[in-house]
């Protein structure tokens, strides 16, 4: 079994349209690039209970377990390095309170949805990411090349 983790995006309506909040990823695993906000599942932590913790501990932002919205999960093997094979639950939120702030993990900042930075982000997201900010649903499994950086395959995901 692999180990849980969770990612939640907030969005909210900007000048220029959708905005999602990303984070730089300060250091550890993805150090560099534009991250959702989450992390690992403490022991007998539930995903939505994790989505909450992380969101705080990462921006200061506040948001209600009711106002989490569960919209899939994604599998990641990574061949080469299995200690960062993982499986992630993915929420998005629209209601939240507070303005985000840098924390020791992660700068935050708002992004259009329509011109999300790809290139700055785990390579998988290309994949999915726009839909599920756009009001859809997933249920996938990437596996990375020997880089550590590139998607070489999608696999099945794992039986629910």
């Amino acid at each position: 079994m692999l180990p849980r983790v969770c990612v939640c995006y907030l969005l909210r309506d900007g000048d220029g349209g959708r905005q999602v909040l990303l984070g730089r990823k300060k250091e550890g695993l993805g150090a560099g690039r534009l991250v959702g906000l989450g992390g690992k599942l403490e022991p007998g932590e539930s995903a939505v209970a994790a989505a909450v913790r992380e969101v705080h501990e990462e921006s200061g932002v506040v948001v209600a377990a009711s106002d989490l919205d569960h919209r899939g999960r994604l599998t990641y093997r990574f061949p080469t390095r299995s200690s960062w094979s993982q499986e992630s639950d993915v929420f998005v939120a629209e209601r939240f309170d507070g303005e985000p702030v840098e924390s020791d993990e992660l700068v935050p900042a708002w992004y259009e949805v329509d011109r999300l930075p790809l290139d700055e982000m785990w390579d998988d997201a290309r994949f999915w990411l726009p839909g599920v900010l756009a009001g859809g649903r997933v249920r996938r499994a990437f596996r990375f090349a020997a880089d550590l950086a590139s998607v070489d395959a999608e696999e099945q995901p794992p039986a629910a």
